[in-house]
Parts: structure tokens; sequence; C-alpha cells
């Protein structure tokens, strides 16, 4: 199965390199766009939860890698939910 990498950039310019066991999250995002945090969050949480499912459909059980930066992607994205202009670009997916 295809790993995939999508880096991003937070409203506070930091970066993160996010993980995905799956090319799925090509399906949700594009390499310079930028996305309101609480549509990002989402579209994650969609993304890393089939490619969870693909690897459960092929080995016989989630993806544990998959859900902890689903999780690491939510706790990050808390420190700007308050701000409804904050937006979350994606740099690149590799």
């Amino acid at each position: 199965m295809p790993v995939m990498h999508f880096r991003i950039q937070w409203p506070d310019n930091s970066e993160a390199n996010c993980y995905s066991p799956s090319q799925v999250v090509s399906d949700f995002f594009t390499p310079g766009q930028d996305y309101p945090v609480h549509d990002f969050v989402s579209r994650a949480r969609e993304a890393l939860n089939i490619a969870s499912e693909r690897v459960r459909e092929k080995y016989g059980f989630a993806c544990s890698a998959a859900m902890d930066q689903l999780a690491q992607i939510e706790v990050e994205a808390e420190r700007f939910i308050s701000e409804p202009d904050a937006r979350v670009k994606v740099i690149a997916l590799v």
C-alpha cells in the first residue's frame, strides 16, 4: 500500500509533516490550497479514516499510525478553532 505524506502550514506559520498509509489524501487535499481549520480537520478525519480502513481490508487491522496522525492534527487544530479566519495550507503531497 503506497504511503503518502502531506506537508501543511498552520495559521501561525508553523509547519508539520503528516502521514497517511494510503494515497487517498490526494482526493481530499490540493497542494498550494488552504482550507479553513474546521474544513481541514474534517477532510483529514475522513481521509485518514478511509486510509486506516484500507489497511484493515488488506492486513486485517486498522492503521494506528493514521489514527495517531489524526489525533495530532485535532490537538493542533484546537489552538486555532476560536479564530474564524484561520486557515491551514497544504504545501505538498509526497
